[in-house]
């Protein structure tokens, strides 16, 4: 007799309840375990460590090809669009992505999709002897173990070789020469537009923030440089002379042609390497995602062997004036399309409800803010915009909140679930210097921020309104969660 597809009656549906229920009991435990080490805000800037562990696991990020993204901002959505690209022409791929927003497997994803709960369960049970060892040895010498975001690296790093896989994506946590990915050695080095953030760790100014940042560019490898202030250019080019990188650069080599809106994003043609790539469509708003989507093309040619000419000494074809075009032959177009069309940036002027229209976005820094507010005067027409905001106590929320100030009507400031979240209070005092106080209200719970933005927004019963959460990569995830998307 022939067995439908789903029998097996209660005692199987029972055995594969009792299984998925201790395989997420397993898992609250493993994160729980990560979870108790040191906070990736709260690093050790050493490689010291990661390579003891990765060097007693038989050094698994030697076994796949790497592109490596830094930069201040833009590097998750970058990142995406590279694996994006790559694995649409072919290749099997590793993306590792830093923080996450609502599951912490959302870090290693293998084509395109997060590790399940079983494999990361047995990618952390494979480590765990290993972690332990070099645990040990570091509190032989009274130091801190390994850290959270080390932990994850090193998980990473043997998932991808366990799959495995053709090439990983690797997004710099924080900062580049010692961050804990630098263990890989990428043969792409792409560097996002370097602005000050972090300055406990990577310095108070631009030029030492890419000085540390340039160190992701390994000898022999590939730069591609977007578009940079002079103090962040200059120490990356000098970067690429002393290990005799090749390089490109926005605005040199590569760079938008043309951006137009469209529905639900916009419309480009990008100039890459090789050629011009024209009828791209980017579900994605703003012109920093342009520029992030052209940065993710050229480091995709540039894998595939792409070399550059000076600007004028190429054939032209497909070309844009002032800029080169490259020795071998462009990717395929449609491929190309293909997938653009398909990439995703989840928390980047992400459109999370309608009526009213709420947007997140994880900006969280001043030059993150710049662009944020940027992008929504060119991508919407709200009649009245309503901030909802909350800001990590170590950030500068002057420079965010000022940032946003002239796109927004009002502002609701709140915290996140974070427990680094700055108080309402003390970001409701700065925000009334900022907007004026007759423009600031302030609510302790970012549920109640968000009704009391949703009245805001339509008081005046005038259609077109809209609500801004942002701040933080938490309010994001916390709003994306209140709101019930996954």
């Amino acid at each position: 007799m022939t067995r439908l597809p789903g029998g097996g009656g209660p005692d199987r549906d029972r055995k594969a309840a009792e299984v998925d229920a201790a395989v997420r009991a397993r898992l609250a435990e493993v994160d729980a375990e990560i979870l108790e080490r040191a906070p990736e805000h709260d690093l050790v800037p050493t490689l010291d460590r990661v390579q003891a562990v990765v060097e007693l696991l038989g050094d698994p990020q030697k076994s796949f090809r790497v592109v490596h993204v830094t930069g201040t901002n833009g590097k998750t959505s970058t990142t995406r669009m590279i694996e994006r690209l790559l694995r649409e022409h072919g290749l099997r791929t590793g993306r590792f992505t830093s923080p996450h927003l609502t599951d912490v497997r959302e870090r290693i994803s293998i084509d395109g999709e997060p590790l399940s709960a079983s494999a990361f369960i047995d990618v952390y049970d494979e480590v765990l002897p290993y972690l332990d060892l070099v645990d040990a040895r570091l509190d032989d010498h009274d130091l801190p173990r390994l850290t959270y975001f080390e932990v994850l690296v090193v998980m990473a790093y043997a998932a991808f070789a366990d799959a495995p896989v053709d090439v990983a994506v690797v997004e710099v946590g924080m900062g580049g020469a010692w961050d804990a990915t630098n263990v890989a050695d990428g043969e792409v080095a792409v560097v996002t537009p370097v602005a000050v953030d972090h300055e406990r760790f990577l310095g108070r100014d631009v030029a030492t923030i890419s000085a540390e940042k340039a160190g992701i560019i390994k000898p022999g490898a590939f730069a591609v440089l977007a578009d940079q202030v002079a103090e962040a250019a200059g120490p990356l080019l000098a970067r690429t002379v002393d290990v005799g990188a090749r390089v490109a650069r926005e605005g040199v080599e590569f760079g938008v042609v043309e951006r137009e809106l469209a529905v639900g994003g916009q419309l480009l043609t990008l100039h890459g390497l090789g050629a011009a790539y024209d009828e791209i469509f980017l579900p994605l708003f703003g012109a920093h995602q342009a520029a992030n989507a052209v940065a993710a093309l050229v480091a995709v040619e540039a894998f595939m062997g792409a070399e550059v000419l000076p600007p004028g000494s190429g054939s032209g074809s497909g070309g844009a004036p002032g800029l080169a075009v490259g020795r071998t032959a462009p990717l395929d177009p449609d491929v190309v399309r293909a997938a653009f069309a398909d990439a995703s940036s989840p928390g980047r002027l992400e459109v999370v409800r309608r009526s009213p229209t709420v947007l997140v976005d994880a900006a969280h820094n001043p030059a993150g803010a710049a662009v944020l507010a940027e992008a929504v005067l060119d991508a919407f027409t709200f009649t009245k915009l309503v901030g909802v905001i909350a800001v990590l106590a170590d950030k500068d929320a002057a420079g965010i909140l000022s940032a946003l100030e002239p796109v927004l009507d009002e502002v609701v400031v709140t915290r996140s679930s974070s427990r680094r979240s700055m108080l309402p209070e003390d970001l409701a005092e700065l925000a009334g210097e900022i907007f004026g106080e007759h423009r600031v209200t302030m609510a302790q719970r970012l549920d109640e921020a968000l009704d009391l933005a949703a009245g805001l927004a339509e008081g005046d019963g005038r259609p077109g309104s809209g609500i801004l959460a942002t701040g933080s990569i938490t309010v994001v995830a916390d709003v994306r969660i209140l709101l019930g998307v996954r």
